[in-house]
């Protein structure tokens, strides 16, 4: 089927339910429907979307693994006039899934993108948390490995903006450990488990409460889980910002107990808190 109105074709992102198929909206059941192609992140689990709701289509795979080289392929056939559909396994295409080569590549060539808004498990967390969303800060996965996750969440200890994550059942309880040795055990957060499922749960507490929880609720660590957590108040932000800054130039030339001294002078903050910073930076730079 060949677009009217421009040699190129149309490239869609289309976002799918992330549990309940009621969310698939009509305009996506729609398009679904009538594209030349759907390039879906795993064909089995989009083929059984589609069959779902009546829908017959072609379907292609696209996933981290060959996206670099489907990408051209797919660029063909919308030069050549096709539409095509881009899913994901389930929510909002490229919020920490595959499809970005494909759409740069199809932006560059003047493909007309059209995106079907739906659902994103990011989103339908902040709406629901409590947590300021007025600002917010999508962090999507963070590292698997404990040195780079506790340096990613080290680096957003000052941010003053909702914090939200996405992580898998295995790592809830090692994040959590390493959240609260970020940003406090009194921190405000959230944990969003199987959003829109039979089973969905949203935790509220502090960070330390929430740790609590996990280690003592296995079905916590049940389902993919999103990760809120409230960022700091604005002065406190400045506050930490600068007591980053003076203790990065410190650590250069003074031992960690003697860095923590003459940052807490020259800050106003506490000795222990400036310690416990000093510390945490020395150990990232090990």
């Amino acid at each position: 089927m060949k677009t009217s109105g421009s040699a190129n074709g149309e490239l869609f992102v289309v976002a799918t339910p992330i549990g309940n198929l009621g969310d698939l909206t009509p305009r996506a059941r729609e398009v679904l429907g009538r594209v030349d192609l759907v390039a879906a992140e795993d064909t089995r689990h989009t083929g059984r979307l589609l069959q779902s709701c009546g829908i017959q289509a072609r379907l292609m795979s696209l996933h981290e693994h060959n996206e670099e080289a489907r990408a051209p392929e797919l660029l063909q056939l919308l030069r050549d006039g096709r539409s095509v559909a881009l899913v994901s396994d389930a929510g909002t295409p490229l919020i920490s899934d595959p499809g970005f080569r494909l759409l740069q590549a199809a932006a560059q060539a003047g493909v007309t993108i059209r995106p079907l808004p739906g659902a994103c498990a990011a989103v339908a967390a902040l709406s629901a948390a409590g947590l300021p969303s007025d600002r917010f800060s999508f962090e999507g996965f963070l590292p698997a490995k404990g040195g780079p996750r506790r340096a990613r969440l080290q680096s957003l200890a000052a941010d003053p903006r909702t914090l939200i994550f996405y992580e898998a059942p295995h790592r809830l309880q090692s994040s959590l450990e390493d959240m609260q040795a970020a940003f406090g055990a009194e921190r405000p957060a959230v944990v969003a488990r199987e959003l829109t499922k039979a089973f969905e749960t949203l935790y509220r507490g502090s960070l330390g409460e929430l740790l609590l929880r996990a280690q003592e609720d296995a079905d916590m660590q049940r389902g993919e889980a999103v990760l809120l957590v409230a960022g700091v108040p604005e002065q406190a932000a400045d506050d930490e910002a600068e007591l980053t800054r003076v203790l990065t130039i410190l650590l250069e030339s003074l031992p960690v107990s003697q860095a923590a001294d003459a940052a807490a002078k020259l800050t106003g903050a506490s000795r222990n808190r400036a310690y416990r910073l000093a510390l945490q930076m020395s150990r990232q730079h090990q």
